[in-house]
Formats: structure tokens, sequence, C-alpha cells
């Protein structure tokens, strides 16, 4: 730079004024800082305010009474299955199930196969609480046409409600889904049940059994997963007066049967389930009905082992 083109250099005063400018424009800068921040917390801690008056007008419902408010209690469970708008008839439900399922031949038919004949016993029953009064008491109350067993075994509960139902006088038929696979390691206490390849004859043992008590043309299987059949009839459009809950015994398996289930019952009819008083205690069965109870405003009545929702008293 040229000796010409430097600066000036400042007096001693010129300098003193400039510093108070300086300091004078950073405090004004800092003070109005200051009060805008003020404002902005001032006005924005008014919205919340608002929030807490009416938390408090109206507090907060627990989580399962908010999700009783969803228009299906399974949106949550991102179920993507709808049930049927016409509802099937019950003197169309078995023929349904022969042709969706059997391509319209009766499982009974030419039964046994010879090849597991020699293997099967002329009646193998077996079941827990499957003979309680629980069963007269419902059939009597409800009289139903279709009753839905989910989780059968060996059928004792399914053909002690045969005997019910015809000691009734009443025309009902029942639908029995299940996989018929057992569970893992029940052969160790079931040991006359005989293994073929790998595949039980839990299913064939338990149709033996309904031919046993001629009771062909009033119980039929559906050799299903619980939660694929369950699904199915919904969309089949297959409901029932009566349904019993007794597959899978831990919270999971129990909260998705309960809640699939109660998509087919009837208006007015009656859901129910064994082991609600096991040693589980409140993490198992017991847990999933009182949840489910909870969310959908309905009250449980208990009878001896058995819990039981009564739509008809919502």
């Amino acid at each position: 730079m040229k000796e010409d083109e430097r600066p000036l250099p400042l007096h001693h005063h010129q300098r003193n004024k400039l510093s108070l400018a300086k300091l004078f424009t950073h405090t004004t800068a800092y003070v109005i800082l200051l009060l805008l921040s003020y404002a902005l917390g001032y006005f924005s801690r008014s919205s919340p305010s608002q929030q807490q008056l009416l938390l408090q007008v109206t507090p907060p419902s627990p989580p399962a009474l908010q999700f009783a408010s969803l228009p299906t209690q399974l949106d949550n469970f991102r179920v993507t299955s709808h049930c049927s708008n016409s509802p099937l008839p019950p003197h169309l439900i078995f023929p349904t199930i022969l042709e969706r399922v059997f391509k319209g031949t009766s499982p009974y038919t030419n039964f046994p196969p010879p090849h597991v004949r020699s293997f099967l016993k002329e009646k193998r029953v077996k079941g827990w609480g499957s003979d309680g009064a629980v069963f007269e008491h419902l059939i009597k109350r409800v009289k139903p046409r279709v009753v839905i067993e989910v989780g059968t075994f060996l059928g004792a509960s399914a053909l002690h409600m045969v005997n019910v139902t015809r000691k009734l006088g009443l025309q009902t038929q029942i639908l029995c889904l299940d996989d018929f696979r057992g569970w893992p390691g029940f052969r160790d206490r079931f040991k006359d049940i005989i293994m073929i390849n790998g595949d039980v004859l839990l299913l064939q043992q338990f149709m033996q059994n309904v031919v046993y008590l001629k009771a062909t043309e009033s119980v039929l299987p559906v050799p299903f997963s619980t939660g694929s059949g369950l699904e199915k009839f919904c969309e089949w459009g297959i409901t029932a007066d009566l349904i019993e809950i007794d597959a899978g015994h831990d919270f999971i398996s129990a909260w998705g049967d309960i809640n699939r289930a109660y998509r087919i019952l009837r208006p007015g009819g009656v859901i129910f389930g064994h082991d609600y008083f096991t040693a589980a205690d409140n993490r198992g069965v017991r847990r999933a009905v009182n949840l489910f109870a909870q969310m959908n405003n309905l009250k449980i009545q208990t009878d001896g082992q058995h819990w039981v929702i009564d739509t008809a008293l919502a």
C-alpha cells in the first residue's frame, strides 16, 4: 500500500468514542436477544399450559382403554384379513368346510385307511377339564347351532359336548380346529400315539374317537393352526354361537386365539375357555382374558377352571 493511501491515525478521543459505540452496540444486541428469548419463552409456554389444563379436566386413560377406541381391536396387530359381510347360515357351514378344506369329500369316507388301521385304538380319549359342568351350563343357555372348538387334541371336550347336545335334543354342529400335531415332547406322556415317518397319528385317533361315538355327522376336524384357521373362517363367513378356546396356554397364543375367535362370534354368543386358574397365574391365559375383556368392556365370569364371556351381558 502506498503511503498516501494509508488511513489517518485516530486521535485519543476518537478512539474512546468508537469503543463506546461498539460497547453500546454489543450491549443493545444482548438486551434485545434477552428480551426476545423471554418473549418467546412466555408465548411458547401458553400452549402447554392449555394442554395441562385439558389433561387435568380429562385424565389420560390407561393404554388398554385407549386401544378400545379403535374400530377393530386387531388393527394394532396388523391383521390383513377381512371378515365376510355375509355370514353363512348354520346349515351351510359343514358343506362349506367340506368343499373348501376336503374338496367336497368327507374325511370320514373309507376311514381308517389300511396303513394306519392297526395303529389306532378303538377309543382313546384324554382331556383336561373336558367334562366340566360349564359345558352343560352354556349349552343349555345358548342352545348353539354351531360350536367352534379352538384346540382339540383327542376330542374329549368336543365329544362331551356331543353327548350334552344329544341329551338336550339339539342339532348342533361342532368344528374342531387344531393342527393335530400335539406339542414337542407330548409323546413322552402319550407313547401309544404312534408316529410314522415323523407324522403323529393324532388326527387319525381323534377321527377314530368320533367314529366310535357315531358323531361323524356333527363333528368335523379342521386340521390347521388356530391362527390360519380362524382367519379363514372369518373370510368365509363362518360364525358360531359358542366358541371354546383351549389351545396354547401362553399369553401370546391365548391372546391371538381369543382376538381372532371373537371376530367370528355371533352377536349375543358366548366365548369361553379352560385354564383360567393355573400355576401361570396372571402370565398366561388369565392375563390374555383379562386384557381382552378390559379392552372390549366385557365382563368375565368363571365356572370351575373355565372363564366365560357372554356378549349378551355386555
